[in-house]
């Protein structure tokens, strides 16, 4: 065990919409990622998704409406609802995940990114 910071490691990634696990706790996934644009539209069936920014603001846009969020502000985004984030200028963020959850849902775009993936050492 180490002890990690969130806000830096999301900081230094490369890619956009690429998030890496920075923690695992029981069958839930710590990740972070630097997002700016748009994500695209997505569900996770049978999954619940966390998002805390840790710098920025993050929009997102639900049938039902939308989120603004700022720094420190989550969202939980209940399982099997349509969501598309984003963020009009960079935003930092930290999401809590089950291990299951696939990174694009019920959807495969040039964003997707495999578990595997998200996993790489940084």
């Amino acid at each position: 065990m180490s002890v990690v910071s969130p806000r830096q490691i999301a900081a230094n990634l490369a890619e956009l919409w690429s998030p890496r696990v920075i923690a695992d706790v029981d069958d839930s996934y710590v990740k972070v990622a630097r997002v700016e644009g748009t994500f695209g539209w997505h569900s996770h069936e049978h999954e619940d998704e966390m998002f805390l920014v840790l710098q920025g603001r993050l929009r997102i846009d639900m049938d039902s409406g939308a989120v603004e969020l700022g720094e420190g502000e989550l969202y939980v985004v209940p399982k099997g609802v349509r969501h598309n984030p984003s963020a009009a200028g960079e935003c930092l963020v930290m999401l809590i995940e089950r291990k299951s959850t696939l990174h694009t849902g019920d959807q495969v775009t040039d964003k997707t990114r495999s578990i595997a993936d998200q996993l790489r050492p940084l």
